[in-house]
């Protein structure tokens, strides 16, 4: 059934037109049509909606799996008849190719004799044909004669033979396709036979190996069958076991050998693990297979493989549009014409998510905004070449430069899957599993948290730095044996277990972040008991448990009270929340309830009634007395983790843990001398939380309490605020929504609470760990290298760049990954996933000085992962060249030549090159604008199209370069002389309009000559020519 609601009034009766049904109210025009409804004609509900035109619609018919509409369209005149068929797929649910033609539709039928043919008339009688699912049609038009001036009316045959038009004057125009059409007068549909009644035999899959072929029945005989096998020629092949519910070994106690477990209520009773009937067999008795599911409440098994259509029909989900994970639309221009400001309007960067393992971005976010972290890590530096938190301090430094453009850990990540415990902590995610979202994403980001804080204090505990390296990479924080890390979140423990025999044994630890332990019967307990997020905590924090354990005193495996007691607390509470299964789930949810009712009690009880509450009802809530200086209700819902919490230290080693209000600091008065009474106060910093979304597979995003430092540098204002952090999208949000959790859509997974005043008790100042020795001569990788082949000269110490100077450069890639794109049914490419770009080669020339021109760094990048294309022709680099057993080449790590880089940045030079945007991209480096120079938008008029380096440099310098392959070294030097050519052109920026002159004779050259260089026979380009022997001779 087809239903096309208009706007503006009311639907009144139905009035149904050969399977069209619309609504008109009676004595009143027909409604304005705007979309078509697909339904279900067993239940009359909506399946689906097509956006008709923006007018209204005119005519529309079905024919197989193919839908055509005609219509209006809106035009500042009014409405004006559109000229373009919209046809839909009703396989795909989606438009194809729209059909443009050359009358104004009015009415249309599919003609299906031969092809799907449509026709098309206007109501002035022009008459055309044409295919739907084609290109290109003809453009006959039939006329028909109307005796009116207007055709109201036309239809086919039943037997696709005739046409017939009814014009305004009461006329029918009877078109057929030979003098003698077939009609049936008495078209109705055919009845068929009633079905047999008779009991058929079970249909048999032929398809199966495994169908028993005893199921064919056959005569009854005496004599033997060859399938009665004697019985030593058979063996029983019993039934393999079920695994065990993951949910039965997490909650199981050992007694013994023997373990117990309650009932995790996840199957009906006497439900197997698998049937038959799971397999498409109901008579078939087949081997026992076992069932590869995941019965977690988060799994998805319905994401779709393509990313194209996932958008559609956003009013469906439940998910906030700022919640749902965001993609990067890409063009035939990549990244240059996508708005990320329409994501982010604030100063702060986000972390773009198409980098393989870019999951964790949420983390590094929260990891950012805690001051004495960031600042920790910036001042370290090592020599270690893949070192996280060197890395993740080269990341920081970007985040910190940014100016609410994006930013990517590619670096960070490359390293990140070097490391071989991420990988065996199974952190490292394959590209399919990640983007059709298979990972268990809350539980990865919980094992990466515990993952990166452990690496982090490792990295740093190492206090030996190198010559070259020294500055601040020891930092002021660390102690020996000790690191900052472990000052900011180690807790100090002490493990007593008591044995049955008396003996007890008293082991000290330490720990980086705790996990909820989530009280015994909570998902089976329905009565709403109130359950503090304080009282769960202490107990995860001071942790009690049976368990088998060697006593030394007995000299065998004995059943242990083991009891964990606190010794010293965290500046910084980490904690893991756990919520892997519906029993946390559920737990989270009742205690939200539970939470929800004592607030609307506590102030009054006051619920409206056209008001709808999905978490209490209002009948129960008490009288309606006024609710003063009462929170909002959508403020209270879904609310059960508290904004601080109050813990302090006993005598006896033991933990109190409560809530703490404002209303409690108002009582008690501010925490003040908190360590000398043993009473600390955590506020809530961030929450990590797990978007379920079963479109996409799911997402992480995190809410971060920015404080009054990150607003001074970025903003220039003194306020704290909270915002959402979804990789690139960032956006305020008012502090409620940080620790509401739908459990439906939203779950809990890390927290982070920090101590008051925690920036006090540290020193925050950044001291950049990266010296000028990082530009000396350094050796080569390469086992191969000689002298005789080094392309660059380093620099002398009185060659040293300072602010302003230039610097030519130039890099080449490789790819690692191919492109990933989709081809639409209308012929179009979609890029779904762009490809994976490593730094192979990077040169950097002088700018100045009687060397100008010389290069001082010409490094290639030795690289541990695999290529796939190593872009010769556009690189020049060969395979072997990134090898440092065969490699002839100056090769070096990619640290090491982002050291210099940094270096160069960070002392003020300005860099010179063409395409440097994609350039510092690949590279992973966040440059000052004004320390840009790049001659591919120097020579460019707004509006056209950029241009190559190879035909400026033909045009200006009648250089000829880029013959057969790349130069890093050549492009770099004519970047610089293009450079000097546009100051010499543009007067040094003081005539703009002389050298927009010039611009319009160079566009006008390029579109004559197709921007190709020429290539004369018999001469050859100058850089063949251009040896510099000074290089060559060392």
């Amino acid at each position: 059934m087809w239903d096309l609601p208009g706007p503006g009034h009311e639907p009144a009766s139905p009035a149904s037109a050969g399977g069209l049904s619309t609504t008109a109210p009676p004595g009143k025009p027909r409604a304005v049509v705007l979309w078509v409804s697909l339904r279900d004609l067993r239940t009359f509900k909506v399946e689906h909606e097509f956006d008709a035109f923006s007018g209204s619609l005119s005519d529309f018919d079905v024919h197989g799996n193919l839908l055509a509409t005609c219509g209006f369209s809106s035009r500042l005149t009014g409405l004006a008849c559109d000229r373009f068929l919209k046809v839909y797929d009703l396989r795909m649910m989606r438009a194809i190719t729209p059909l443009q033609v050359h009358v104004d539709p009015a009415f249309l039928r599919f003609i299906p004799t031969y092809t799907s043919r449509l026709a098309i008339i206007s109501q002035s009688g022009q008459c055309q044909f044409c295919e739907p699912t084609g290109l290109a049609n003809p453009a006959d038009i039939f006329h028909v004669n109307p005796v009116g001036p207007l055709l109201m009316t036309f239809d086919v045959s039943a037997s696709k033979q005739a046409l017939a038009f009814g014009d305004s004057e009461g006329c029918v125009h009877l078109w057929t396709d030979s003098p003698e059409p077939s009609f049936n007068p008495y078209s109705r549909e055919t009845e068929f036979a009633l079905p047999c009644l008779v009991d058929s035999l079970p249909p048999l899959d032929w398809s199966q190996d495994l169908l028993p072929l005893s199921l064919i029945p056959v005569p009854l005989t005496t004599d033997t069958l060859l399938s009665d096998w004697p019985a030593a020629n058979s063996a029983p092949a019993p039934r393999r076991a079920p695994p065990v519910d993951a949910e039965i070994l997490r909650t199981m106690k050992k007694v013994g050998f023997i373990g117990y477990a309650p009932n995790p209520r996840t199957r009906l009773r006497n439900q197997a693990s698998s049937s038959c009937s799971e397999q498409g067999l109901l008579f078939v008795a087949i081997p026992y297979r076992l069932k590869e599911s995941d019965s977690e409440f988060d799994s998805f098994s319905q994401v779709t493989e393509s990313p194209i259509g996932r958008e559609e029909e956003p009013h469906r989900h439940m998910v906030s549009k700022k919640y749902r994970k965001v993609t990067i639309k890409y063009s035939k221009l990549g990244l240059e014409d996508f708005d990320f400001k329409h994501y982010n309007k604030t100063l702060f960067a986000g972390l773009e998510p198409h980098i393989p393992n870019a999951y964790c971005n949420c983390m590094i976010q929260v990891l950012y905004f805690l001051e004495p972290v960031r600042c920790l890590i910036q001042n370290h530096l090592c020599q270690k070449e893949f070192c996280l938190a060197c890395e993740l301090g080269f990341l920081f430094h970007m985040l910190d430069l940014s100016r609410g453009d994006p930013c990517q850990g590619s670096n960070f990540l490359r390293a990140f899957r070097t490391i071989p415990e991420a990988s065996a902590l199974g952190l490292i995610l394959a590209d399919s599993d990640e983007a059709s979202g298979k990972g268990n994403l809350a539980r990865l980001i919980q094992r990466w948290n515990r993952f990166i804080l452990t690496q982090l204090h490792q990295d740093l505990q190492e206090l030996e730095v190198p010559q070259a390296y020294r500055g601040a990479g020891g930092s002021s924080f660390c102690s020996s044996g000790d690191s900052v890390i472990g000052q900011l979140f180690s807790c100090e423990m002490e493990n007593c277990s008591l044995c049955r025999c008396g003996s007890e044994t008293v082991r000290a630890s330490s720990t980086l972040l705790f996990t909820l332990s989530y009280p015994e019967g909570s998902n089976t307990d329905k009565t709403g008991k109130n359950c503090d997020f304080a009282q769960v905590l202490k107990r995860s924090i001071c942790l009690e448990q049976n368990t088998q354990a060697w006593c030394d005193n007995c000299e065998k495996y004995q059943p242990t009270i083991q009891t964990r007691n606190i010794c010293h607390l965290p500046d910084i509470l980490v904690i893991n929340c756990e919520v892997n299964s519906l029993k946390e789930a559920d737990f989270w949810r009742m205690q939200a309830e539970v939470a929800f009712k004592i607030a609307i009690k506590k102030h009054g009880g006051e619920i409206s009634k056209n008001k709808e509450f999905a978490l209490a009802d209002w009948k129960e809530l008490g009288s309606p007395e006024g609710m003063l200086m009462c929170p909002s209700i959508e403020e209270l819902k879904n609310v059960w983790l508290p904004f601080s919490i109050r813990m302090k230290m006993t005598k006896n080693k033991g933990l109190d843990v409560c809530n703490w209000t404002d209303g409690d600091e108002m009582q008690w008065g501010p925490a003040r001398a908190e360590e000398e009474h043993g009473v600390y106060v955590y506020d809530l910093m961030a929450t990590v939380v797990h978007i379920l979304d079963s479109r996409t597979g799911g997402s992480l995003v995190a809410h971060i309490k920015v404080g009054e430092t990150y607003h001074q540098r970025k903003e220039g204002v003194t306020h704290q605020q909270w915002y959402l952090f979804n990789d690139f999208l960032i956006e305020p949000i008012d502090k409620h929504e940080a620790v509401q959790f739908d459990m439906n859509w939203k779950v809990p997974a890390i927290l982070y609470y920090i101590k008051r005043n925690l920036n006090s008790k540290y020193n925050l100042n950044i001291k950049n760990p990266i010296e000028a020795s990082v530009l000396l001569a350094e050796a080569s990788l390469a086992r191969k290298q000689r002298k005789t082949h080094t392309t660059f000269i380093p620099l002398m110490l009185n060659e040293m760049p300072q602010v302003g100077d230039l610097v030519g450069l130039d890099a080449e890639f490789v790819t690692l990954n191919e492109e990933e794109a989709e081809l639409r049914s209308d012929g179009t490419k979609s890029t779904i996933k762009p490809s994976q770009m490593s730094v192979a080669r990077i040169t950097c020339v002088r700018g100045q000085g009687p060397n100008e021109g010389i290069p001082f760094i010409d490094d290639y990048i030795s690289t541990q992962e695999q290529v796939v294309d190593y872009l010769t022709q556009y690189s020049g680099i060969k395979p072997g060249d990134l090898d440092a057993k065969i490699s002839s080449k100056h090769l070096t790590t990619l640290k090491s030549t982002y050291l210099k880089l940094r270096f160069l940045i960070d002392i003020g030079v300005k860099f010179v090159g063409h395409g440097l945007q994609k350039d510092f991209r690949v590279i992973n480096l966040m440059v000052p604008k004004d320390q840009v120079l790049d001659t591919v938008y120097l020579f460019h008029m707004p509006r056209k199209r950029m241009i190559s380096l190879r035909f400026l440099a033909w045009y200006f310098l009648d250089l000829k370069i880029q013959g057969e392959t790349h130069d890093s070294i050549e492009d770099a030097r004519t970047a610089l002389q293009l450079y000097r050519k546009y100051l010499e052109l543009s007067k040094n920026g003081t005539e703009p309009e002389s050298f927009h002159k010039v611009l319009k004779g160079l566009y006008e050259k390029g579109r004559k000559m197709d921007w190709k260089v020429p290539e004369p026979e018999g001469q050859t380009s100058p850089k063949n020519a251009a040896v510099f022997s000074s290089v060559l001779a060392l």
